[in-house]
């Protein structure tokens, strides 16, 4: 497994070593030793698993302290664009977004740490997406970020037609209008 530092500290993108022969593949999407020697600390305790069709954008989600949560995001069918955004006042990335291509194929996972909001769009005809966390839901603790901000100016690689948004996401406030601590 290879552990890759993005632009963005703490945000990292992980890329398993596959076996492949004849019959298929096999990999260790989790090893929590191999992450731990790497200084990835997070005791998961809950998978979440979503399907979407082209187009869709989740996100930008996140849930504040005392529950905010980490996510290892990866996919199991399908491609998605994986979009973090850096909401942690006191980093020097705040406001800051990346995004990583993340597929069936390529296998790579993407590690979010606290203090980010998380989504993604549909790049493939549907997906499949899973993501580990390391807290509980909590919908008090549930905030967000719309999409389209234009602040954070966010290239979903898709056309404006394309795009499929839930109600929910659509009322979501700007990035202006963030006032979270982290």
């Amino acid at each position: 497994m290879t552990i890759e530092k993005t632009t963005i500290q703490d945000l990292l993108i992980i890329t398993p070593r596959v076996f492949e022969d004849s019959r298929g593949f096999f990999f260790e999407a989790y090893n929590q030793v191999k992450f731990h020697e790497n200084g990835i600390n997070y005791q998961f305790i809950q998978d979440n698993q979503s399907f979407s069709k082209r187009g869709v954008i989740r996100g930008l989600h996140l849930q504040i302290n005392p529950c905010a949560q980490a996510k290892l995001v990866r996919v199991l069918e399908g491609k998605i664009l994986d979009v973090a955004v850096d909401l942690r006042k006191n980093s020097s990335t705040y406001g800051q977004h990346f995004s990583v291509v993340l597929s069936a194929e390529n296998k790579k996972q993407l590690m979010v740490p606290h203090g980010f909001a998380h989504g993604f769009s549909v790049l493939s005809e549907t997906a499949s997406v899973m993501y580990k966390v390391d807290q509980l839901y909590n919908k008090e603790s549930e905030r967000g970020i719309r999409y389209d901000d234009a602040t954070l100016a966010i290239d979903w690689q898709l056309s404006p037609k394309e795009i499929i948004v839930s109600e929910k996401d659509l009322v979501l406030p700007g990035f202006d209008e963030v006032d979270w601590e982290f």
